[in-house]
């Protein structure tokens, strides 16, 4: 998935933990929910609780808002790999990338900028997966 999705399962998850706690909450995630709300839920388990909200409100369609901020020390709850392009450098995407394969992050765009890898919205793109041998 691209971070545009990697974002909205996060969130997904975080609605869950929400609703856990209050099954009134609505569908609002803050910017840094993810790092005040309790973490121990299984992705499972998040996931129940949004359908059962679902259920309960008769809803086969699920809308909310995210200002989700995913930064250097997240810990990712849904997504194991994420197919991307190469982003602008201190951008809020460049800092999703960077919490998702760690320190990595600089050897994966040193191989970028020194292969002349296309950046941007029509740039080339990367299969990143955390903890793998080779990134690009």
């Amino acid at each position: 998935m691209g971070t545009t999705a990697a974002r909205t399962l996060e969130s997904l998850y975080w609605y869950g933990v929400k609703l856990i706690s209050d099954p009134a909450s609505e569908f609002i995630i803050n910017k840094l929910d993810p790092y005040q709300l309790p973490s121990t839920f299984s992705k499972k388990t998040a996931f129940e609780a949004v359908k059962k909200k679902m259920e309960a409100e008769k809803s086969k369609r699920l809308t909310g808002r995210t200002s989700i901020y995913i930064l250097p020390g997240y810990a990712f709850k849904v997504c194991d790999a994420l197919i991307t392009n190469f982003h602008q450098p201190g951008s809020t995407l460049m800092l999703l990338v960077a919490a998702f394969v760690g320190d990595d992050w600089r050897k994966i765009y040193r191989q970028a900028l020194d292969n002349d890898y296309r950046f941007l919205s029509y740039g080339d793109s990367s299969l990143l997966v955390p903890g793998s041998k080779s990134q690009v």
